[in-house]
């Protein structure tokens, strides 16, 4: 997305502009020196300006292109937009199953969702803009490329910033997939798909991860007919597997075409639009489409940064760093997608919060010692924390599982959404909660309730005493709890029990 230029060209998206990468703005005067400079001015370098800037830090952030990161202007913000038109869809085409007639032949003004996404995205901007931190929070913002000039100075924009760290957050990029034909045909990816303003009458979606999954039930439910291609046999295949079949269940009722098991092998373009060819059970086959969306992979950005001069380690997963988040140069550090592993905004939030603490008062706060959720935003949402049940055992650690269905939660039954679960694992032999999945329509709302338990090491069986309001489907977290302070009840105890009443009669 060029930094002057984000389409379609209309007020909301000049507005972006004017407060993320302003077109007139000049650079400050660099100051002596810096305490930090910051490269990247997405989520994690925004976080680490902000913070330390605000316990009195001298700061310079450095952004080449728009600020706010993938996040704000073609990540979370405009992808939720969409998602939530989406639904807006789907509950007045499902409202029959609650007695209310809707007309049939529903409309669905695309172009109007999108510019509802361009509104919201222009209004939230204001909260990365390159006024807020300068002005209000004391930042010294500079729009431009950056390169190290050496051990203790960056260059950009033909001025040169002294720091005593520096922090590299440049994120990642969507990856170009090696398909013959592809970039010929043209594509798009989350950094393209929000500037469409027409729907895509067919779309094609290469790849079944959160990215891909995410789309494609947005745009299915928004009209497009939507063909999810993965090249192994289902969706979501780094989630919980019952978690996967069940948002693959709902795929197919919302009526995404999927093809699994498919090895794209090329794409070709016609009259008739764009063909994604892919082979299957050793035959090829052939999809024609007016869109294709690549919705795998990322690359990080580490290109003209000049690394390699400053003696800061990268390779093709990123910029190499300890468990402190510092690389090979003992002064520069590094957040973010750049070189984490878990690529999402809240946790390049909180890396950020630990570069603050070991660059500036010497900490050594560990990025291993975080408890990062996440969740997938399909409809119903997955969202999980910890081990999966096969990391654990993969560890030589037993487990043992509490699920709760939603079809048995109340409060899901009268929502119509009985389709999901909420599985807890804890070590065997304890109430210790090792890791969780839910899946349900907020999913993403609940899953924070098991992070507290497990960062505040509070155990499975104290939270059956956690009161929640009826009827609620968070409700089902408690219920694992009541399922794991049954199996105290062993039949001693039980016998005991009854001794004790029959006596006390």
């Amino acid at each position: 997305m060029d930094a002057a230029r984000v389409l379609p060209e209309d007020d909301y998206n000049r507005t972006l502009v004017e407060h993320v990468h302003p077109v007139a703005y000049t650079n400050p005067t660099p100051a002596s020196r810096y305490n930090l400079v910051v490269i990247g001015a997405g989520t994690a370098g925004l976080v680490t300006a902000a913070g330390a800037a605000g316990l009195g830090a001298k700061v310079a952030l450095i952004e080449r292109n728009l600020m706010g990161g993938d996040c704000l202007n073609v990540g979370c913000v405009p992808s939720k937009c969409v998602i939530r038109a989406s639904r807006a869809v789907a509950d007045v085409r499902e409202a029959g199953a609650f007695g209310v007639t809707v007309p049939a032949g529903i409309d669905v003004d695309f172009g109007a969702t999108m510019e509802r996404m361009r509104r919201l995205r222009a209004r939230i901007s204001r909260n990365d803009s390159v006024h807020r931190f300068r002005e209000e929070l004391g930042v010294d913002v500079f729009l431009g490329d950056a390169r190290f000039a050496g051990g203790d100075r960056v260059e950009v924009g033909g001025a040169s910033l002294r720091f005593k760290r520096a922090v590299i957050a440049t994120g990642a990029r969507a990856v170009e997939l090696p398909i013959p034909g592809l970039a010929e045909a043209g594509y798009l990816t989350n950094e393209t798909v929000f500037s469409l303003t027409a729907r895509p009458r067919r779309l094609a979606v290469i790849g079944a991860g959160p990215i891909g999954c995410e789309l494609a039930q947005a745009f299915r439910r928004l009209d497009s007919d939507v063909v999810l291609l993965n090249d192994v046999d289902h969706i979501l295949p780094r989630e919980d597997a019952d978690a996967a079949e069940i948002v693959q269940r709902a795929f197919t009722r919302d009526g995404v075409r999927l093809e699994m098991n498919a090895k794209v092998t090329r794409v070709s373009s016609g009259p008739d639009g764009k063909t994604v060819h892919f082979e299957r059970d050793g035959g090829e086959h052939g999809i024609t489409v007016d869109e294709i969306l690549i919705g795998v992979g990322r690359a990080p950005n580490v290109e003209g940064l000049n690394l390699d001069a400053v003696g800061v380690a990268y390779g093709r997963h990123g910029v190499e760093v300890s468990d402190q988040l510092r690389t090979t140069n003992p002064n520069i550090y590094a957040a973010g997608d750049i070189c984490m592993q878990y690529k999402f905004t809240h946790a390049a939030d909180f890396a950020a919060r630990i570069v603050i603490q070991n660059t500036l008062f010497r900490g050594r706060k560990a990025l291993s010692a975080l408890t990062i959720p996440w969740c997938t935003y399909t409809d119903p949402e997955v969202a999980h924390v910890g081990l999966y049940e096969h990391e654990a055992v993969r560890a030589g650690m037993e487990v043992t599982t509490f699920t709760r269905e939603l079809a048995d939660v109340d409060r899901a039954i009268v929502d119509g959404e009985e389709d999901g679960f909420v599985k807890v694992h804890v070590k065997k032999g304890t109430d210790r909660i090792v890791g969780a999945t839910i899946v349900a329509r907020h999913a993403g709302e609940m899953i924070g309730e098991l992070t507290l338990a497990m960062t505040a090491k509070v155990g499975l069986g104290a939270l059956a005493n956690v009161i929640h309001p009826y009827p609620t489907q968070a409700e089902a977290i408690r219920q694992t709890g009541d399922a794991f302070n049954r199996t105290r009840l062993t039949p001693l105890v039980k016998r005991l029990f009854s001794w004790w009443l029959a006596w006390t009669r």
